[in-house]
């Protein structure tokens, strides 16, 4: 009966975890082509109209305030969401290649439209498709927006630039490639906004240089904002990641804004201070676009729910003052790529968190650390899970052989158990008082096996979210067929053997002594089976090694002890 609970311990740890992942896909943020409530936000930034006039001489549509204090940003042109239907107005669209990106820009705002990441493939099958990180397209709208304010005197994102030329190339010798897009109006002031790429990275330098010709102070402030739709991008029900917002705040160094929160302007609502060494960021699964400000500077964050299941989230600066005949830059960072810990936190206080590994990311990232290191050594992440599996069961291994004493100990006194069962039958008070006195006498302790598994559990969960959440095996090969660890095993062939190992596992453990909950603890195999088919083949290669070593373990431990298996 005891044993039987310690079984069923990590069984329940486990189906919890399935549960709280099928919760979130089932009652968690939906897409959807209903028109979302209109939020209208308290100062600094209420509503905004929601169609747009280009224009090339002035600074936007004549219905935005001149004041960020009387807008929002956020706003875009309405229309019915349809399948791959663009809902975005365009000018003139600019082609930008570097060594990693295949970017398109866009004259109207000068707008980062789409962004396609070189070195990652959108499969394992088809190496030259790059993938998709940006894109203007319904259903999976995710475009990067800038501009300046006030609105009738700056370009904003619903502004009409002029450029140079419509394609850009970074040279085979070059380490940088600037792209320049120009706007002036009639009142002499002129703003050049300049991205500047750089050669093996995903951070683009974004700058307004702005020249006031005229005979008046401008007053201006920076913003960057993104708009994204909610949708889902095929991900699978038995693995939930987060997608959505995420901001650094004076709160919480990462702090998810959820389409939800988006929706309720909850933002907005608790009038946040302005921030230094802040972003902004949109997360999905293994990839992240952030807008990253001037960290010395106080920079504020708002949100706005559109028409057709699209939201926004942006950050803007302080007001700077251009004096008459000077000039003054306005810079922020923009970074789209993969969730590399490394670069992220080097680019801004945090942002590496988003690389999300949940409440236990304290444990989480010193394993990503050692697994990282490992590879560093044999260059394979296959054999890098095995061996930190080892590493780990080594680290418990005293731990778990008091669980398997325990285990051992009980295997050898069932059969006494049995005949206690038999001679009480339904009598549970006194056939559990004689178990009692049965184990106070063999001076075992029924329960002595499950502080042990207490311990080790959050050291697997945290484990289970390295290898579900790190970029690094994203398409990683490992032997044979297994070309992607992120992926099932086409063949079922990890988690059938994963099964195998469950069922062996279960003969080792010592049996129930009701009928019923054996034919439990014989079901959960299969129900584990099932459910890891459907799991990243990296998880399931961690959990078959992880059994593997437990049972030699435990094999030994169980012939000493109980003298048989």
């Amino acid at each position: 009966m005891d044993n039987f609970r310690l079984i069923l311990i990590m069984a329940l740890f486990f189906i919890l975890l399935l549960m709280y992942q099928a919760w979130q896909q089932d009652y968690g943020p939906k897409s959807s082509t209903a028109t979302p409530p209109k939020t209208h936000s308290s100062s600094p930034s209420p509503a905004t109209p929601e169609t747009a006039t280009p224009s090339t001489t002035t600074t936007g549509p004549s219905e935005l305030p001149s004041t960020l204090e009387k807008t929002n940003p956020a706003s875009g042109v309405i229309e019915a969401p349809l399948s791959y239907q663009k809902v975005l107005s365009s000018a003139t669209p600019l082609q930008v290649e570097t060594d990693v990106l295949k970017l398109e820009l866009d004259t109207y705002g000068g707008d980062i439209r789409r962004i396609d990441l070189v070195a990652y493939p959108l499969k394992v099958e088809t190496p030259t498709q790059s993938f998709r990180l940006l894109n203007d397209e319904l259903p999976n709208l995710f475009v990067a927006q800038s501009g300046l304010l006030p609105a009738d005197n700056a370009p904003t994102h619903q502004t009409v630039y002029q450029s140079e030329q419509t394609h850009y190339r970074l040279a085979d010798q070059a380490d940088s490639l600037e792209v320049k897009l120009y706007w002036q109006n009639d009142k002499g002031l002129k703003v050049t906004k300049i991205y500047t790429f750089h050669r093996h990275s995903y951070i683009i330098d974004l700058k307004y240089l702005v020249t006031n010709a005229s005979t008046q102070p401008w007053q201006g402030q920076v913003y960057g904002q993104f708009q994204r739709s909610e949708t889902d991008l095929g991900q699978s029900r038995f693995v939930y990641t987060y997608m959505g917002g995420a901001i650094s705040s004076p709160n919480k160094r990462y702090e998810k804004i959820t389409f939800d929160n988006i929706r309720e302007d909850s933002l907005m609502k608790e009038h946040r201070p302005g921030w230094t060494n802040g972003w902004i960021a949109m997360i999905q699964h293994y990839f992240v676009g952030a807008w990253v400000p001037e960290p010395e500077q106080v920079y504020n964050y708002y949100t706005k729910a559109l028409d057709g299941s699209r939201y926004v989230l942006g950050l803007y600066g302080p007001p700077q003052t251009v004096a008459p005949g000077t000039q003054h830059s306005f810079s922020l960072k923009f970074y789209a790529g993969p969730k590399s810990q490394h670069v992220l936190s080097a680019l801004s206080p945090g942002l590496d968190l988003t690389v999300d590994y949940g409440w236990l990311w304290f444990i989480a990232q010193p394993l990503f650390w050692l697994l990282e290191a490992i590879h560093g050594l044999v260059k394979n992440w296959g054999w890098s899970i095995i061996i930190l599996t080892i590493i780990i069961k080594l680290a418990f291994f005293h731990l778990s052989a008091t669980s398997y004493k325990s285990m051992a100990n009980m295997r050898r006194l069932h059969p006494r158990l049995v005949t206690l069962k038999e001679r009480y039958g339904e009598d549970k008070t006194r056939l559990n008082q004689a178990m009692m006195e049965l184990y106070k006498k063999e001076k075992i302790n029924p329960l002595g096996g499950c502080l042990p598994i207490l311990i080790q559990i959050p050291v697997f969960i945290s484990l289970y979210w390295v290898l579900l959440e790190s970029v690094e095996l994203r398409q990683a090969s490992f032997i044979w067929w297994w070309q992607d660890l992120s992926t099932p095993d086409p063949y079922f062939v990890l988690p059938l053997v994963m099964g195998v190992t469950m069922l062996i596992q279960h003969h080792l453990n010592p049996a129930p002594i009701d009928p019923v909950q054996q034919k439990v603890m014989m079901i959960l195999p299969i129900v584990f089976t099932v459910f890891f088919a459907f799991f990243p083949s990296g998880l399931v290669l961690y959990w078959l090694v992880n059994n593997v070593l437990s049972i030699t373990q435990q094999w030994v431990i169980t012939k000493k002890i109980a003298g048989g298996v």
